[in-house]
C-alpha cells in the first residue's frame, strides 16, 4: 500500500458512485423502451434528464479535479473514468433518440439482448465504484465486463446479419443500424470503464 503523507481529496468516489448508479437508471428505461405498449416518448424524456445529470456529474468531477491539489489517483485515471462513465451515458441516450427521431415502430428481437448486456454491465459498474476507496474485490468486475463486452460484439454481428438478410428494407436498415451501433458502443464504453479501474488498481497496488 502507498504511503501518503498528505490528506486527499475522497468525494471523488461519491461522485463516481453517483454517476456509475445514473447509468443503471438509465439502462432500465431502455429495458422500458422495448417494452409492449412503451411510452416511448415519456421514456426519450427520462433518458434525457439522465444524460443532463450524467454531464452534471462529470462537469463537477472535471471542475474538483482542477481545484484539488491531492487527487486519490493519477489525475489522468480520474479523468479517463469521468469520461469513459460520460461516453456510456452519452450512447444510450443516443440511441433512445434514434428510435424516436426515426420513428421507429419495431426494433429486431436481438435488440433486447444487446439491452440485457448493458443492464448488466451498468449494475455491475455500480456495484464496483464504491470499491475503488479500498481497491479491494475488483478483479472480477473487469473480467466480467470483459466478458459481457465479448458477448456485446457477438449480439451486435448477428443484429447486422438480420438487418442485411432482406427482411427489411434499405432505408429501415439504415435507421435500426444506427441505433445498434449506439448500443455496441455504449457496451464499449462500459468495457473503457473497466480498462481504466484496472490500470488505476495495478498503479495503487
Amino acid at each position: 500500500m502507498r504511503l501518503r503523507l498528505t490528506p486527499r481529496d475522497d468525494s471523488y468516489f461519491e461522485m463516481f458512485a453517483d454517476s456509475a448508479n445514473n447509468l443503471v437508471i438509465a439502462s432500465r428505461l431502455l429495458v422500458e423502451l422495448i417494452s409492449e405498449g412503451a411510452d416511448r416518448d415519456a421514456i426519450a424524456e427520462k433518458m434525457r434528464a439522465c444524460e443532463h445529470a450524467g454531464d452534471d456529474r462529470t462537469h463537477a468531477i472535471m471542475r474538483r479535479l482542477n481545484e484539488s491539489f491531492v487527487t486519490p489517483f493519477d489525475r489522468e485515471d480520474i479523468y479517463r473514468l469521468a469520461s469513459s462513465l460520460d461516453d456510456v451515458m452519452d450512447s444510450m441516450e443516443a440511441a433512445v433518440d434514434l428510435v424516436g427521431l426515426y420513428g421507429l415502430d419495431r426494433l429486431p428481437k436481438g435488440i433486447i439482448d444487446q439491452i440485457e448486456v448493458l443492464e448488466r454491465a451498468a449494475e455491475l459498474t455500480a456495484e464496483a465504484m464504491p470499491r475503488l476507496r479500498t481497491m479491494k474485490d475488483l478483479t472480477r468486475y473487469w473480467i466480467e465486463i470483459n466478458q459481457l463486452e465479448n458477448q456485446a460484439d457477438q449480439i451486435y454481428r448477428r443484429l447486422l446479419a438480420k438487418l442485411f438478410s432482406g427482411e427489411y428494407d434499405a432505408l429501415t436498415v439504415l435507421k435500426l443500424k444506427d441505433v445498434i451501433e449506439e448500443l455496441e458502443t455504449a457496451a464499449d464504453a462500459f468495457e473503457h470503464v473497466a480498462n481504466t479501474v484496472e490500470s488505476i488498481a495495478v498503479k495503487e497496488s
